[in-house]
C-alpha cells in the first residue's frame, strides 16, 4: 500500500539554526521557509537524492508542535511520511484493518500541495505517520 518515503519530519524550536546545521554543516540544499498557517507551522524541506527532510518550527502559541517542542527542547523525529497513490483507497484500508486516522479523518492539503492525513502513533511502533497522496 505505501510507497517510497517521501520525507522524515524534525520539529525545532529554531528553524534559522536547524537549517545552518543541514546547509552550513552538511552541505545539503536548504529550500526557503514556508509558513502553512492552516498547519500551525513554518517548514523547510531539505533536499536529499532519495528524499526529503522536513524541518518544522511552531507557528504561534497553539501550534499542534508546541507541546513536542516544549518536551524535546534540542529537536526531534516528528514524523516519518509514506507516499500512497490513492489516500482515500488507503485511509479506508487501513480503517478496516483498526487503524486510527487522527483529525477528523478528511485529508487537508499539506505543504507539498497535495491530499495528507496522519495515522495514530500507538498503532505504528510509536510513530506518527503522514500519509501523502502522489
Amino acid at each position: 500500500m505505501i510507497g517510497r518515503l517521501n520525507h522524515v519530519a524534525i520539529a525545532v524550536r529554531d528553524l534559522d539554526a536547524a537549517c545552518a546545521v543541514y546547509r552550513d554543516t552538511l552541505g545539503a540544499t536548504v529550500q526557503p521557509p514556508l509558513p502553512q498557517p492552516e498547519h500551525g507551522v513554518t517548514v523547510v524541506f531539505v533536499e536529499l537524492p532519495n528524499s526529503k527532510i522536513e524541518l518544522m518550527a511552531p507557528l504561534g502559541a497553539d501550534s499542534p508542535i508546541a507541546a513536542f517542542v516544549e518536551r524535546n527542547p534540542g529537536g526531534g523525529i516528528h514524523h516519518v511520511c509514506y507516499e500512497v497513490d490513492d489516500i482515500l483507497v488507503a485511509r479506508d484500508k487501513l480503517k478496516a484493518q483498526g487503524a486510527r486516522v487522527l483529525g477528523t479523518g478528511e485529508p487537508k492539503i499539506g505543504a507539498h500541495g497535495k491530499p495528507v492525513l496522519f495515522l495514530h502513533p500507538k498503532d505504528f511502533l510509536g510513530t506518527l505517520v503522514e500519509l501523502e497522496q502522489v
